[in-house]
Formats: C-alpha cells, structure tokens, sequence
C-alpha cells in the first residue's frame, strides 16, 4: 500500500541542504530512482512518497544519514552511490521502475514500452549495464541520450564511444587515408547518435576539445576511465578478452553500457564471443544490469520486427534439425 511521510532536516542549514540535494537535485534524484520513491522539500521540510511504508522509512532513515554527513563532507554523484551501496540500499524487483525522461536537444526522450523504461533506469541507477537485443529496439540510442544527459547535467567529464573494428561479412579492403580515416566507417553509427542529440557544430566542438571520444575499441587497452560515460556498441564482436578488457577499464565516477545482438555475430567461427561470455560470467554480479529486448520492442518499420522473427524461427527451426541447405 502507498505511504508518505513528512520531517524536517535538523539544524536548517542552507547549504548543507544544497549539499545533501545536489546540483538541479541530481542527488535526490538518484535516491528516487535507486529506491523507486519520489522526494519533494520545501526548505529543510521533506516530503517522501513510496509504495509501502517500509520503503519510506528506510529512505527517510537514508536522509537523515547522509544529512548527519553533509555537516563534513561534500557529496559528489560517486559519493551518494557510495553511500547507498554501502546501506545495501536496493530497488526491489517486484515494482515497475520509476520512469526516467531524459533532457536532450530534440527534446525529451523516455522509454517506448515497458523493455525501453526497464533499460533507461537500469542505467540511471547502476554502474555497468548490458542491453542486448535485435536491431531497432533503441540500445544504442537511448544510451547515447543517457550519456549527452549526464554530460549537460556535469555528472561526468567526458563521453567515450567505441566499437570493435571487425568486418560485417564483407570484405572492404585496403582503405585509403589515415588511421582514423580508416576506422571511421565503423564508427558512424554511433556519430549519428550524437548529431541527432546535440547538433552536428556542438559536436565537432566537444570532439575537438575530447570532451567526447569515438575510438575503436583496441585504443581502450591500457586505460583507466574516470568520470566518464562509456559505451560499447556492438560487443557481440568482441572476444572474451576485449570484452574483459573494456569492462576493467572503468573508473570512479563512471557508468558503461554495454549494447549488443548476439544473432549478428561476425567473429569467425570458432571464436566465442565477448558479449555471450560476459552474459554467463556476470549475471550473479551485484551492480551489473541487463536489459534483454526482443523482436516486439523494436521501433523502427514494423516491417523490421517481422523481419527479425522470421530470422528467428528459422534459427530455432535449425537448432531443432540442422541447418537446411
């Protein structure tokens, strides 16, 4: 059953209470989303909202806490995960996300179907995220929007994007140009992702200053990546060891999301990929998500999701019989 409850944070101290908020109150923010509540104050008077009672209570306790704190220490985003993580502070399973809109330059983006919410809040509140699904469900693009937010919102410096650099099927060839040049096809899509959220000028300038980074993924190794917003696009390319590459790349005050389908692998045969690894190896690990979609999520034609069910039939037709030729 719903409960609310109201109190006071005591000794009233405007800064402190700036402090326990957070910058456009990114921090109550990231409680609400954390704990599935909704937080509202006026002054030192705060106000919570959640689905039963002992949910409202563990957050006004959590509160109280971290007011205690604000009187020595300045929170940051890492600072607040910190503490929840510390207090084994978790969002229950059995309750429908809290829906996250994310502020871009087209405007507002939210999820399309339940899957879609399921991911943009599994990004918001956890620190590796895998989305994998067919082609057209949004992986890509929602986490492009979670990260140009969290850049606009200043809870991360700068944007990394990267791909492996292998070959869909067909040969291309000796490239003309330089390295760069060279590895740009592959890297295009996730280009288009950022003219669509900032604009193509805002985009050339933030790439100029390295505020965001398109690279594939061998420029990773070696790396320690902090406050950043990482993505892998298309790691069902990846092999096990890229894969553990990338994900020990990343440092405090850092999110990774991890998108991939595992139907459009082009490693050669007898190589594993990274993406169906990491999916047997990290499933039981706390604070990784994974958001699975399937062919109804899909927002592009519907054309595209009869196609990907059809695909998908004959796979599972040939799994049961064998490959026809």
């Amino acid at each position: 059953m719903p409960a609310q409850t109201d109190f006071p944070l005591e000794p009233a101290d405007t800064e402190r209470l700036a402090n326990l908020a957070g910058p456009f109150d990114a921090h109550l923010r990231q409680i609400e989303l954390r704990l599935g509540v909704e937080i509202a104050n006026r002054g030192p008077v705060f106000r919570i909202h959640g689905r039963d009672a002992e949910t409202v209570r563990r957050t006004e306790a959590l509160l109280r806490r971290l007011y205690d704190e604000t009187a020595s220490e300045v929170f940051d985003a890492q600072a607040i995960n910190l503490r929840l993580s510390d207090a084994n502070v978790a969002a229950d399973e059995d309750y429908a996300p809290q829906e996250v809109a994310v502020k871009v330059k087209r405007g507002t983006v939210r999820g399309r179907g339940a899957n879609q919410g399921k991911y943009l809040h599994a990004i918001a509140t956890h620190d590796i995220n895998f989305g994998i699904g067919p082609a057209g469900t949004g992986k890509t693009f929602l986490a492009v929007a979670m990260a140009v937010e969290a850049l606009n919102e200043a809870r991360v410096q700068r944007l990394v994007l990267v791909r492996p650099a292998v070959e869909a099927g067909e040969k291309l060839g000796f490239l003309p140009g330089d390295l760069s040049q060279k590895v740009d096809p592959y890297l295009r899509p996730l280009y288009d992702a950022l003219y669509e959220m900032l604009g193509v000028e805002k985009v050339a300038k933030l790439l100029e200053r390295n505020v965001i980074e398109i690279a594939p993924l061998a420029y990773m190794r070696g790396r320690t990546l902090n406050d950043a917003f990482v993505i892998l696009d298309e790691a069902q390319n990846t092999t096990i060891e890229q894969m553990k590459m990338f994900l020990t790349r990343l440092g405090f005050g850092s999110t990774a999301v991890v998108t991939g389908d595992l139907t459009q692998i082009d490693l050669p045969k007898h190589v594993k990929s990274g993406l169906r690894d990491g999916i047997d190896v990290l499933r039981a690990v706390e604070g990784v998500s994974f958001t699975f979609f399937e062919a109804r999520d899909v927002v592009r034609h519907p054309l595209v999701a009869r196609i990907v069910n059809a695909y998908e039939r004959r796979d599972a037709k040939d799994n049961e019989t064998g490959p026809s030729v």
